[in-house]
């Protein structure tokens, strides 16, 4: 019995000693796809190494020498980059997403995921929120068939989507669920109703609160409800980010405002878009630096994000004084309408305030101010055209012609040219300041290429690896990259994104760092980038030798709070 038993452990320890000899990949499964010869920039920051990079099951499997490892395909990166997807910190395609899913002013970009939901969100939606933007959903063909954001996520994934997506709830949409559009302040209890759709938001997956201040109704909020809005995010683990209340003559005062709602709320703050706006302005960023540096160096967390364009795109109505966009777009025109209140809303435009951000007053002329995006169909034409032609076109006076035009489309976007480079470069140049597109996903193709966008809906990446890092030498190839990819990541607590890393989700860009390059212009804005070789979402190729494969592989992305 003893010599059996002798004879079986010795049998055992044979077996796993030559289980031991066995080559590697003979119990290793195959890779799905492997990256060979490319220069690694992991998105750290660190500087770009030699290596292969092995996808399996739609992660990053392992980074190294895979010569000896069975694939199923391999992609030659020779000469080029290979660096993890680049994240959009503010995208606003959470309508377009549904016209056009696979996005390809975004994956053409080299963006694999986006963060939207800029003070309004795509939930939590009632009845008379999709009444009163009932313009918006028809321009588009959607049925806005959902109610909450768990509702809106089941749809996208439904019909699959070309990047990962992720959204914050919105302060003013939640305003507007309780209060609507009006001018006034919450009670006690209507406070608890926004914070318990606040709630139940980052419960179905939201990433945190925001606020877009400039904005009707959102200026009508008081900084101790945004608070109460952004601590009940942060206790789901969320963040608050903020287009601020005034990014011109008080945009001092508006960070303060911003700082103090991060340090109350105890939640982290991201000022998205940040500037100085205004020709009086210019010069003014140094400021803005130092004010943040010193808010970082005294324990506050706070980061920024920019497109590098020095003009902003913004809804035409926001020349437009606070008070007047009270009751909603039917109101507004209603005043432009009336003569005592038509003379008012000029006269509040024609004079500087403290009160609100005065854009009239930011504008070195009415040449600074291009129409965009229209909605009513009869005013198509004038896309592309600045006030000033339109003003001579009807033969008015510019301030004249632009309320007329709000009379006509209440809803128009505009890009209006207001910073100087300058500032621009130096906010750039920032290491906490990553990079937004803040333009939702479009294409050259159908309903939406029949828009006038900002060309930074299509550039703006690619524009940072071209004249920044390429022509201008202000950031180094490997930073840009960090603010593409790691830096953004950690912001949105995404830890299983952002740097190329075995275990991390594959999203993976291959682009010649010499070629890369945006094509888009104000005059002709709707051209797709080049020079992004291969883009892979999870794993799979959504741009496959410079060209579109259709696939939908993207994923929602839910925020630290969520329940399934």
């Amino acid at each position: 019995m003893k010599f059996h038993r002798l004879n079986f452990l010795l049998l055992i320890t044979l077996l796993f000693a030559a289980a031991r000899l066995l080559p590697a990949q003979s119990t290793t499964a195959a890779f799905d796809l492997v990256i060979t010869n490319g220069h690694i920039i992991d998105g750290t920051g660190s500087p770009w190494c030699s290596g292969d990079v092995g996808i399996r099951d739609g992660k990053v499997a392992a980074i190294g020498n895979l010569a000896p490892s069975p694939r199923k395909r391999t992609i030659d990166a020779a000469g080029k980059v290979v660096a993890p997807g680049f994240i959009d910190m503010l995208g606003q395609s959470e309508l377009s997403i549904l016209v056009e899913p696979r996005l390809p002013s975004k994956i053409y970009q080299g963006i694999t995921t986006e963060i939207t939901g800029e003070g309004g969100s795509a939930a939590p939606l009632n009845d008379a929120i999709i009444r009163i933007d009932r313009p918006g959903y028809e321009h588009y063909h959607i049925t806005p068939d959902w109610r909450t954001f768990r509702q809106y996520f089941a749809r996208l994934e439904k019909q699959g989507m070309g990047i990962n997506l992720a959204s914050y709830v919105g302060a003013t949409q939640v305003r507007r669920i309780v209060l609507g559009d009006d001018n006034k302040q919450p009670t006690p209890e209507q406070l608890e109703q926004m914070k318990a759709l606040v709630r139940e938001a980052m419960k179905d997956g939201a990433v945190g609160v925001s606020t877009a201040l400039e904005y009707a109704p959102a200026p009508y909020a008081r900084t101790e409800e945004l608070i109460a809005l952004a601590a009940e995010g942060g206790k789901f683990g969320g963040i608050y980010s903020t287009h601020m209340r005034d990014e011109s003559d008080s945009v001092l005062e508006a960070i303060d405002e911003a700082l103090r709602i991060g340090r109350e709320a105890h939640v982290p703050v991201e000022i998205w878009h940040i500037k100085v706006a205004g020709k009086n302005n210019w010069g003014r960023m140094p400021e803005v630096v130092a004010k943040i540096n010193a808010a970082r160096l005294a324990g506050t967390d706070v980061t920024a994000d920019t497109y590098a364009y020095t003009a902003w795109f913004n809804d035409f109505s926001a020349f437009v004084p606070a008070w007047a966009h009270s009751g909603g777009a039917a109101k507004l025109v209603e005043r432009l309408k009336d003569p005592a209140m038509r003379e008012r809303i000029r006269k509040d435009m024609l004079t500087p305030s403290k009160d609100w951000d005065n854009e009239w007053q930011e504008i070195p002329g009415p040449d600074a101010i291009m129409i965009g995006v229209v909605q009513n169909p009869k005013m198509l034409s004038f896309q592309g055209k600045r006030l000033s032609e339109i003003a001579k076109l009807w033969n008015k006076e510019p301030i004249d012609s632009l309320l007329d035009f709000l009379i006509e489309d209440p809803y128009a976007g505009v890009a209006v040219f207001g910073m100087s480079q300058p500032d621009v470069t130096l906010a750039l140049q920032q290491p906490w300041v990553a990079i937004d597109n803040d333009s939702s996903g479009t294409s050259p193709e159908g309903i939406l290429g029949q828009e006038h966008p900002h060309p930074r809906a299509y550039g703006t990446f690619p524009r940072v690896l071209r004249k920044y890092v390429r022509e201008e030498k202000v950031l180094t190839l490997e930073d840009a990259i960090r603010k593409f990819s790691a830096l953004p990541a950690q912001r949105l607590r995404f830890t299983d994104r952002g740097v190329l890393k075995a275990g991390m989700w594959a999203d993976v860009v291959i682009f010649d760092p010499a070629t890369v390059r945006d094509l888009a212009t104000f005059d002709n804005p709707n051209q797709l980038s080049e020079g992004m070789d291969y883009v892979l979402v999870n794993g799979v190729p959504v741009i496959e030798q410079r060209k579109m494969t259709g696939a939908l592989p993207g994923k929602v992305l839910r925020g630290a709070g969520y329940t399934p």
